[in-house]
This record gives C-alpha cells, structure tokens and sequence, in this order.
C-alpha cells in the first residue's frame, strides 16, 4: 500500500517538530542545517539528478510545458477570483505562494520512493522549469502596483537561487553529454543523500501549529484548493499533453504536495503577512498527511 511508502517521509517531518520544540541539539542547529541543505546538499542532489536526465526526450518538454501551464492557470485563477473578493497585496501574495509553491523536498521524497532514479531527474527537470516561474509569480503578488520598482530585487531572487543556478548547471551538462569526471559524481551523490532526510527535518522544525487558529477558514480554503484541487487539475493537463507514467507522476506530486517553508521567507522579506504565511504552511503540511494517499488513490 501506499501509505507504507509515505508514512516514513511524514514520520521525519514529526520527528523534526519534536526535536526542534525539545530544543534538541540546539535552538542554532536548525537554521544552520536548513541553509547547509538549501545552499549545498539540495542544489547538489539537483545538479546530478539533472546531469542524467533524458533532456532530449520529446515527453520532457512536454513536462515542461506542462508545468507551467498548471502555475499560470492556478495564479490566473487566484487574479480573476480576486476581482470578486479585492485582498491586499500582504494577504494576497501569500495566498499564491501557498497555491502554486511546493515543498521539493518531500516531492522529490515521494517521487524517489515511487519512482526510483528514472523519476527523480524528471522531478529535477520540473523543478528546473517551475522554481523561476514560481518566484516571479510569487514576487509579482506580494509586490501588486510597485513590483516594476522590485525589478532588481525580482531578478536578484532569482539568479541569487542556489536551486536555480544548479539546475542550470546541470542542464548544461546534460545538454552538453559531458558527463562528470574524476569520481564527481559520485561526490556529489554523497551529499545528495544527505538531503531529503535533513531537509524533512527541517520541513517539521519550521511547523508553527499555533498561527492556525486565525484565519481558519481562508487557511481551510487554500489548503483545499492546494492539496485537492491542484492535483485535479495536474492530471487534466497530464491528459491533455498526452503525458503518462513517471511524467504523469511527477506532475501530481508536485501539485499535490504542501507549499514550501521558504514561501515564509520570502514573505517577511517583502512586506507580506508573515503569520498567515506560516499558518498556510502549517495547515498544508499537516494536512496533506491525509491528502497524499487520498489523491493517488483517488487519481490512480
């Protein structure tokens, strides 16, 4: 059964709320082992998840495409529903984030279980298509009238994004069929393991359980719309591009899983509404531990 495969990912993210609120090693250890993850062991495990992905496969532009088109309809979907009901920009851009952001690493955790190798580097292909495209829309939407006057920092975001830059990197070994000499492959396959595990950890340290008691209906809205809707309309757009089997996949989890802690960063950053931010990502998180096995079992 499924849920014997995704239990174990749900237990890492428990396991980290635990040790983070028992104060265990210590309150510093987790913001130094999330920025170790996000800035070194993450990007690697994506650069070499990219550097063997079958680029040249017709199916991988399609997932391409089809990435995209899920993000642009949902953040279409979001602008026109926010003619009917105006929010401001703090409120808003969170909302977004929390619809089409997704937390990569329990995707790629669920992806690698299911999937094997072949999955992962094409869950490292969409993440190489959808983490700049997530970024402007996000950005755009905290930012509303004055996102011309947020330009740099738009594009500072973005090539400052160690996730982006190694996709890039990768892709350009994988394009160029260079391969990766003198045993670096197998160095960068070291500290790729080290990756998911810490960053699930991480995912459950971050869990802020008492920013849901406010908003509790906009925060039920949005993760019904995230952890349900989104996987929908992933597999109507998989049958439209005539995508199926690990393609397939790939697009339901990452459509299916929470948004990503980081959405919070960025949304202190820019001026956005921090505690409805967390209690997005919260509410997700824990809900999906639900959700997951109800939309593949739902979807097929």
């Amino acid at each position: 059964m499924l849920i014997f495969t995704i239990w174990p990912l749900f237990a890492l993210i428990c396991l980290g709320f635990v040790m983070a609120r028992a104060g265990f090693p210590s309150s510093g250890f987790w913001p130094a082992a999330e920025r170790l993850n996000y800035f070194v062991l993450f990007p690697a495990l994506l650069f070499s998840s990219l550097a063997n992905a079958p680029v040249h496969d017709p199916e991988v532009l399609r997932l391409g495409g089809a990435a995209v088109a899920i993000l642009l309809i949902a953040s279409l979907a979001l602008m026109l529903a926010r003619r009917l009901r105006p929010t401001p920009a703090a409120r808003f851009g969170p909302a977004v984030q929390g619809m089409i952001r997704f937390n990569t690493y329990l995707a790629f955790a669920v992806i690698g279980s299911i999937a094997g190798s072949g999955g992962m580097a094409l869950a490292a292909v969409y993440v190489a298509v959808a983490v700049p495209v997530v970024n402007i829309l996000a950005i755009v939407a905290l930012t509303e009238k004055s996102a011309g006057r947020h330009a740099l920092v738009l594009l500072k975001t973005i090539l400052r994004n160690p996730l982006i830059l190694a996709c890039l990197a990768g892709l350009a070994v994988a394009l160029g069929g260079i391969g990766l000499p003198f045993g670096t492959g197998a160095f960068l396959s070291l500290l790729a393991q080290g990756s998911l595990p810490l960053g699930l950890l991480c995912v459950g340290a971050a869990l802020q359980p008492a920013q849901m008691r406010r908003d509790v209906a906009a925060l039920g809205t949005i993760a019904g719309l995230r952890l349900l809707g989104m996987p929908v309309l992933a597999t109507a757009v998989a049958l439209a591009l005539g995508l199926d089997g690990a393609a397939a996949l790939v697009l339901v989890v990452f459509s299916a899983v929470p948004t990503a802690p980081t959405s919070y960063v960025l949304t202190r950053q820019l001026g956005g509404d921090g505690p409805f931010m967390a209690g997005i990502i919260t509410s997700q998180t824990l809900a999906s531990v639900l959700t997951l096995p109800m939309v593949f079992e739902l979807l097929g």
